[in-house]
């Protein structure tokens, strides 16, 4: 037992971490990779994962022949969708095992360290996971289209409907609004060109200059903001209905919104234990203490 290896990958739409440990959890290296959301060709995502996996195995001491001996859990963007997974899973991999889950998944198990709790993560996309004795649930995380709430994209795409009908004069200009328009020469015409390219980063781009002027009590940014709050409120309370007795924030957008949050739902924040790294190291710890017993 004492001379294997856990390796822990968290792969996300822009990149992926990698974190190597030994049988007693000793951190012997980390790596990061490009691109990893297993929704996209697996060719580039394996090339991600390796990337990261290689400079772990540097970093201690190791070579790419030891890949055999480690057994590997991810946390992955898309996996969610059966079929990404049958995917990414069509490949032949290096390692001595290898299971893949949800980052979400993987986050929760690093939070709670597969206790009771949930996740309430908030970047580009958002999405609620968790519950009790391993009883877990999603809320929300079906992509900005129709899901979503709260997250970067959400609030660019509120922002430039709002934008919208403050050029249509529907609602006040604001200094927000003025400043979004003036990025497209104040031709909407300009803007729906660009929504036809845009995708969720895109869009999530435009959340730090909503929060921005938020604080500066700008009427449209402090009416964008509370709504991405209320959605994301919505979620939380439907986790802790399931059961959960806490909530932790993961994402980049989380503590810059955490203060909107709702009073009840900011009560039951906590600090999480681990991150989705070491989450996705004891979801191969599990999985191989199945297999022997």
């Amino acid at each position: 037992m004492t001379d294997l290896l856990f390796l822990g990958i968290d792969g996300g739409g822009t990149k992926c971490r990698a974190r190597l440990r030994n049988a007693e959890g000793r951190l012997l290296g980390e790596g990061t990779g490009g691109p990893s959301n297993i929704r996209l060709d697996p060719d580039l995502v394996w090339n991600s994962l390796l990337t990261a996996c290689r400079e772990a195995l540097a970093q201690a001491g190791l070579h790419e022949s030891d890949l055999k001996r480690i057994h590997a859990g991810m946390g992955a963007a898309g996996a969610g969708q059966t079929s990404a997974v049958e995917r990414l899973l069509s490949r032949a991999h290096p390692f001595a095992s290898f299971e893949i889950e949800t980052d979400a998944h993987t986050a929760w198990l690093g939070a709670f360290n597969g206790g009771d709790g949930a996740i309430l993560i908030v970047g580009t996309g958002s999405c609620g996971y968790g519950g009790t004795s391993g009883d877990c649930h999603y809320v929300g995380g079906w992509g900005y289209e129709i899901s979503d709430e709260g997250s970067g994209a959400a609030i660019g795409r509120e922002l430039l409907r709002r934008c919208i009908w403050a050029h249509d004069g529907r609602e006040p200009a604001t200094p927000l609004s003025d400043e979004v328009l003036a990025e497209f020469n104040n031709d909407l015409e300009v803007l729906v060109d660009w929504v036809g390219k845009a995708r969720p980063a895109d869009y999530g781009r435009y959340a730090p200059l909503v929060l921005d002027h938020a604080g500066k009590r700008d009427p449209l940014g402090v009416a964008i903001v509370s709504n991405a709050a209320a959605g994301l409120g919505a979620i939380a309370t439907r986790l802790l209905d399931l059961g959960a007795p806490a909530i932790c924030l993961f994402g980049g957008l989380a503590e810059p919104l955490r203060p909107w949050l709702p009073p009840p739902v900011q009560r039951t924040i906590t600090a999480p234990l681990a991150d989705a790294v070491d989450g996705a190291i004891l979801l191969a710890r599990v999985a191989l203490q199945g297999r022997q017993t």
